[in-house]
């Protein structure tokens, strides 16, 4: 059921790529060009203060690398999820036939999930003409870790999209959190130079934990222990948000 539901979101993609080449592949290399390359040059710090990195631009790419995972599924869970509920009403026609609501759910953020890696996978292809990797050992890892992301943002956004009546929370979620999230997550520069209560509530944040996960494996430098808190924080978000997600959807369709 879900593979039926999950062709259908690849053909819709397959006619509607062109409008995301520019969000999706071409502005993460800006950024990264940007802020990695040429502010980097300007950046002064030693290996310590980069948690490792022998440069900011080692430092500021896996962050970007994460930051975008965030970005591509949580624009994918939110006005695509209200369009099939409020204004083409599709899922309403697809839980008339035996499709199943929790179905419904799982070919959409299969196909977010497929969405983040090829976004990732472009970037990563793209980070190995900077010269980033210590070595290509951790270029798998780090992909997977993007992914899973990808599913700790997507699965709670798509809860919120299906309980929200109004296209009108949309814009304020990306520039009371997505923004915020982007700027103040280690993305950028260590948290532990934010001020004391502001380097918490980062440390409490999904994208720290994205951020750092994936920076261990492209660095080259993994803790096992912190590895595994960091997959366990982002799966168990992911898999709430999954829970939380078709029981709302069920409540919309049937109830």
């Amino acid at each position: 059921m879900i593979w039926r539901q999950f062709d259908y979101w690849l053909t819709v993609y397959r006619r509607t790529w062109r409008g995301s080449v520019v969000s999706s592949f071409v502005a993460p290399v800006l950024y990264l060009t940007a802020m990695g390359v040429v502010l980097g040059d300007f950046v002064d710090a030693g290996g310590s203060r980069l948690g490792g990195a022998a440069s900011y631009l080692q430092f500021v790419a896996p962050g970007l690398l994460a930051a975008h995972g965030m970005q591509v599924a949580m624009a994918e869970m939110t006005w695509p999820v209200m369009g099939k509920l409020k204004w083409h009403k599709t899922y309403f026609a697809m839980v008339c036939t035996p499709l199943r609501p929790r179905d419904l759910f799982g070919a959409h953020l299969g196909f977010v999930l497929f969405r983040v890696g090829l976004t990732a996978a472009v970037f990563m292809l793209v980070l190995s003409g900077f010269g980033v990797y210590h070595s290509f050992s951790g270029v798998v890892p780090a992909f997977a870790a993007t992914v899973l992301v990808g599913a700790a943002f997507a699965t709670p956004c798509y809860a919120i999209a299906v309980k929200a009546r109004s296209e009108a929370i949309f814009p304020v979620i990306f520039r009371v959190v997505v923004m915020p999230l982007f700027l103040f997550s280690g993305a950028f520069f260590p948290v532990g130079n934010l001020p004391g209560p502001l380097t918490w509530i980062a440390l409490l944040t999904p994208l720290w934990h994205g951020v750092e996960l994936t920076r261990m494996f492209l660095l080259d430098a993994v803790a096992w222990p912190a590895a595994a808190g960091h997959v366990a924080y982002l799966a168990v978000l992911a898999a709430f948000g999954a829970w939380l997600s078709v029981r709302r959807l069920t409540r919309r369709l049937i109830a």
